[in-house]
């Protein structure tokens, strides 16, 4: 569909009936990645099926909520889920809660994810900061008319995982007990997981982590002119990568392990952000 400005407008004001300051923070919260939400003092929750205009997670481990409240001493709206394609939404759709975020005044946008390792110098557990990804397959959430109170039709991308911010969160590092890399994000649709020769492709061509969310909320996030952090937790290696098959039992496993210390890091990060004057 063409969506306008006033589509958009219509899940803020809803939104504005129980929340009336503005979040200086967005968070998207990844696949069992929800445990952060424990941490939001004052919370607001409301459920996304009751805003117009929104969409619907469908995925069983994400909560479905949003979530407003302090972490760490600034105001935020958390997503405890996201929506991916492989759920049956259209790539255009995607751009609908970072929309949101950008009217309700957000000022920068911080992404979580769950990934598979295709560096094999990382281990499930692992935390990648993106500084770039790749994207091949299917269109860009910014296909259709443009509306420019967002951004351009035509719009620069080198700089769109935001640097200042990427140095922060590997400052951040040190005492949170993980252990944390720099690297490159690959999308793939799914709901499968990649194939072996899939995996290798995608080391040939520079990845070092793969996944099905994120890329498109940071394309939007860059139209919009947000600074953008994105953190993938590394809960499984991929596929190919160990001679065995790859279960959402070890996905689950890794990321219920690694739930409080990659909270404790998403928050210490959010609490120095202004400190990169956002």
């Amino acid at each position: 569909m063409a969506y306008s400005l006033e589509y958009f407008q219509k899940s803020v004001d809803y939104i504005r009936k129980f929340v009336s300051w503005t979040p200086e923070i967005a968070v998207v919260l990844g696949s069992f990645l929800g445990p952060f939400a424990d941490a939001i003092e004052d919370p607001v929750v409301i459920d996304y099926g009751d805003i117009p205009n929104f969409l619907v997670s469908t995925v069983p481990s994400h909560a479905g909520k949003l979530i407003f409240g302090t972490v760490a001493g600034r105001r935020v709206v958390c997503m405890s889920g996201r929506f991916h394609s492989y759920e049956g939404y259209d790539f255009e759709q995607l751009v609908i809660p970072v929309r949101v975020f950008k009217l309700l005044g957000a000022k920068a946008l911080v992404l979580t994810n769950a990934a598979g390792a295709v560096n094999a110098a990382y281990r499930p557990g692992d935390v990648m900061v993106v500084s770039d990804h790749i994207k091949l397959t299917g269109a860009s959430p910014l296909r259709g008319p443009n509306i420019e109170e967002f951004g351009p039709r035509f719009f620069d991308v080198s700089r769109m995982y935001t640097p200042e911010l990427r140095r922060l969160a590997l400052e951040c590092a040190g005492g949170s007990g993980l252990t944390v890399h720099e690297g490159v994000y690959m999308f793939f649709t799914g709901p499968q997981y990649e194939t072996p020769a899939e995996i290798r492709a995608a080391r040939i061509l520079g990845a070092d982590a793969v996944g099905m969310s994120t890329v498109t909320e940071a394309l939007t996030a860059a139209h919009c002119g947000m600074p953008l952090l994105c953190l993938s937790v590394m809960t499984n290696m991929a596929a190919g990568v160990l001679e065995q098959p790859l279960t959402v039992g070890e996905v689950l496993e890794t990321a219920q392990a690694i739930a409080g210390p990659f909270s404790g890091y998403v928050k210490s990060i959010i609490g120095r952000i202004g400190e990169v004057g956002l």
